[in-house]
């Protein structure tokens, strides 16, 4: 082992000096260069950093730099992130999205262009006019439908999503409201007026039908012994003798 090499490292190395700092990893490892002003070093981490991509090997595992224009990368040919002023498309760092696609500056990506889509339309709503269905002939009456797809910054926008048009009906007078339920309610009254009128007058008749039966039935009581007295009184009449 040369002078300058140390077998007691710190930080993740296998082997290391004063001077070059890391010179192998431990197992599973990666290894790669830091610049410090006009020097660099070797370091040994668990995953490497921004603007790095790893490779393994049977004998180390190193760090290695992506494209100028990556942020991040899985390999050096395949970005996963690009730095400012680019745009990400299939792995590669654009500054301008091909045709058809265009540049979404939230995500720095070329996504494919989305047009507006929206729903089928609605029925057509009852034909008014100021808010009302009566009081008028002519009026008005809407459809309405939905957006059910926003469109993306160079996407076909939106259509209208409301129509109205003329519509024609059959006059008819509108029921003030105060009147209207001061209508209803007193045929309400009347209502329970007339059925408690009819609850009474049943209750009347049945009352009625009872006292009736009741008088019929002493009736057929005391008429055999008013007739069995009248016949009494008619045996015990004096006999006339004068003739």
């Amino acid at each position: 082992v040369h002078p300058n090499v140390s077998q007691g490292c710190q930080g993740g190395c296998a082997t290391c000096s004063d001077y070059n700092g890391c010179l192998s990893c431990k197992p599973r490892l990666f290894f790669v260069l830091e610049r410090i002003g006009m020097k660099q070093i070797g370091v040994c981490l668990s995953s490497c950093p921004s603007g790095y991509y790893g490779t393994r090997y049977p004998d180390i595992n190193k760090c290695a730099k992506c494209k100028a224009d990556c942020d991040t990368c899985f390999t050096r040919n395949f970005c996963t992130k690009c730095k400012s002023g680019f745009y990400l498309y299939s792995g590669k760092c654009l500054e301008k999205c091909p045709d058809g696609l265009e540049a979404n500056n939230h995500t720095m990506e070329c996504t494919s262009i989305m047009h507006c889509e929206a729903s089928e339309w609605s029925p057509w709503s009852p034909c008014t006019k100021k808010g009302k269905t009566c009081g008028f002939k002519r009026g008005n009456e809407v459809r309405v439908r939905e957006i059910v797809q926003h469109p993306s910054a160079r996407g076909n926008p939106c259509p209208a999503t409301s129509e109205s048009r003329k519509c024609i009906v059959q006059r008819k007078r509108c029921q003030k409201e105060g009147k209207g339920k001061k209508n209803r309610e007193e045929k309400r009254k009347k209502s329970n007026k007339d059925e408690g009128k009819e609850t009474r007058q049943e209750s009347k008749g049945r009352a009625a039908r009872r006292q009736n039966r009741e008088q019929r039935e002493n009736n057929n009581k005391t008429q055999p012994k008013k007739r069995k007295a009248a016949n009494k009184e008619q045996n015990l009449a004096p006999i006339d003798t004068a003739h």
